[in-house]
């Protein structure tokens, strides 16, 4: 991965190795789990990289927009669209300022984005206002207590820039930004229990997804899940799993 920006031949890499390609599977199989049925539905994939979430969303039936702030991402995005002859709109976008009319989606996506972002506040609002009432959001963010933000701590300390400017959250520090953004949090569920080595990957795989449902400490990856009430209502949905 590059020290000072994420490019798209870094995800190419990183989904050829064993160890990329174990992890990504984990965590996208869990994002779309909390995201439910999409087909027929409007679904906004924010900070979408090369099109993962986004071409995924759309294999389910989803009419798709991808938004993000990095240019050779988003023609990376329409090549893998293209490629895969599917459907998928892609705009260049900031996460805290979206370029589209309040109530637009049925189902937002955002997946490693508040951890990078200056305002994930902002970001979330942003979210919260082009969702129709009764829409779904599913972040999908780095954890803060595990191997992995350890490693990416050290690396940080050694000079990289890239994790010098991430910030790895709780799923107590996520709820409390999804509730502060009007949104009703719902169920959060870790991925990725093992260290950023292929070969624990590929032992312990099997086993992560009953772990994702008791706890989320030690988890590489934290989902959560969330919806927007209707005008004038709010209640927190307990999902279970434990910070």
């Amino acid at each position: 991965m590059s020290e000072d920006a994420v490019r798209p031949e870094d995800f190419r890499r990183w989904r050829a190795g064993p160890l990329g390609a174990i992890t990504e599977a984990l965590e996208q199989a869990l994002v779309l789990r909390l995201a439910g049925p999409l087909a027929g539905l409007r679904v906004l994939d924010v900070g979408c990289g090369d099109g993962a979430y986004s071409l995924a969303a759309a294999r389910r039936g989803a009419q798709v927009v991808g938004v993000d702030a990095s240019r050779p991402m988003l023609t990376a995005a329409r090549v893998r669209a293209n490629e895969a002859l599917l459907r998928v709109e892609f705009e260049h976008a900031d996460a805290a300022a979206l370029p589209f009319e309040e109530g637009r989606f049925d189902v937002a996506l955002a997946v490693t984005v508040l951890c990078f972002v200056p305002d994930p506040a902002a970001a979330l609002r942003e979210m919260s206002r082009v969702l129709a009432p009764g829409g779904r959001l599913v972040l999908g963010e780095l954890g803060r207590w595990n191997a992995w933000a350890a490693w990416r701590r050290l690396r940080a300390w050694h000079g990289s820039q890239l994790w010098r400017k991430a910030t790895f959250r709780t799923a107590v520090e996520l709820r409390a930004l999804v509730r502060d953004a009007g949104l009703e949090a719902g169920q959060v569920r870790g991925a990725a229990f093992y260290p950023p080595l292929a070969g624990a990957a590929s032992v312990l795989a099997p086993f992560d997804s009953w772990l994702g449902t008791l706890t989320t400490f030690g988890a590489a990856f934290i989902a959560v899940a969330a919806v927007k009430p209707p005008a004038g209502s709010y209640t927190d949905i307990d999902g279970g799993g434990t910070p």
